[in-house]
């Protein structure tokens, strides 16, 4: 289609801008001023994530990966919802806009937020670049948006039916054992000891809150005069649930591989960076939970991303990876497993 001004403006694969401003034209009257224009932004999981302009003002897009054949409303649904939820909580979400699960118009069900300007801090060098002052200043506020979020009632906010808390970690030990069996293609030293081990300690939860499910720096945007957290993304695996959950992979996540030029890094080299019994003991001390229990829910954040990094080493072996670094995964899998055993004999 093409006007005066020439061809309409193209978008990535998976986002139609022209049919995107047709849509909003009609559920946003007066949202857009403009064409739109579109980019993908890149370091996502599973859902993809654009960037949407008229040259005025910015929004962004979050739809299902590409070809994803399962039902995919629900997810969208799911995100949009605890979003729109904790907007206008003490916990940084940006402002949703508009949810859409008309598939004719982007070919899968999506959803319209605000634009927030940060920075996703993904590695210890990047985060290095801010000085020791201020990266201590920033994952600090981390656990404070943590424990803003594990203080949120999911009843007052609608949420009280987001999800299961009943046999939440045994439902989750279950759910990743599973996850393991469906990629197994070699011999694991370790894995099956400490699934079992998981399995014999499993701790009592304390009440429910929302959790996040996958709560680290580089999921929320940094910026401003004060490096504070502008906003808290990716909520694809959120439910209601143990929040120490949340707390054993802020830790996990924030403690020392012990490994140089990883294709999985944490952040906990970066001058300044707190250590993982500082970020626990102010967790505590600002939430109020007891954290006695906090080297299982750490053991079980190593096992998990064991086990998510053995499928993507097992679908390298398939052949079914595409780009580069895939071929060094499989080695960090016994680190992980090692690093599991460890945390939780040693508590």
């Amino acid at each position: 289609m093409t006007s005066a001004q020439g061809p309409a403006p193209a978008g990535p694969r998976g986002l139609d801008p022209e049919r995107l401003r047709g849509h909003l034209d009609r559920a946003r009257p007066g949202l857009v001023a403009g064409p739109l224009t579109g980019r993908l932004i890149e370091g996502g999981r599973s859902n993809l994530t654009y960037e949407v302009s008229d040259g005025h003002s910015r929004w962004v897009v979050r739809r299902p990966p590409l070809g994803h054949v399962l039902a995919t409303a629900h997810d969208m649904r799911r995100e949009y919802r605890v979003i729109a939820a904790l907007h206008g909580t003490a916990v940084p979400v940006p402002e949703p806009l508009l949810l859409c699960e008309d598939e004719a118009v982007l070919g899968a069900p999506f959803y319209v937020m605000e634009f927030v300007d940060g920075v996703p801090f993904r590695t210890a060098g990047q985060l290095a670049a801010l000085g020791p002052e201020r990266t201590r200043r920033a994952v600090l506020g981390l656990v404070d948006t943590l424990v803003e979020l594990h203080a949120v009632n999911p009843d007052a906010v609608g949420l009280g039916d987001f999800g299961r808390p009943e046999g939440f970690l045994d439902r989750q030990l279950r759910r990743w054992g599973k996850q393991l069996a469906a990629s197994r293609g070699r011999e694991l030293a370790g894995i099956d000891e400490l699934h079992g081990a998981l399995g014999r300690a499993l701790p009592d939860s304390p009440a429910p809150t929302v959790v996040h499910g996958d709560f680290r720096l580089d999921n929320v945007l940094i910026g401003g005069p004060d490096d504070t957290i502008r906003a808290v993304l990716d909520w694809e695996m959120s439910t209601l649930g143990d929040p120490l959950t949340d707390l054993g992979l802020l830790v996990m996540y924030s403690s020392d591989l012990g490994l140089t030029d990883s294709p999985v890094s944490t952040t906990s080299s970066a001058p300044g960076h707190p250590s993982p019994a500082e970020l626990i003991e102010r967790y505590a001390a600002r939430s109020g939970r007891d954290t006695s229990q906090v080297a299982w829910y750490t053991a079980f954040a190593w096992f998990k991303l064991a086990v998510i990094l053995e499928g993507i080493h097992y679908r390298f072996t398939l052949g079914q990876t595409v780009g580069a670094g895939f071929d060094r995964i499989g080695e960090l899998v016994p680190v992980f497993i090692e690093h599991g055993l460890t945390t939780l004999q040693e508590g």
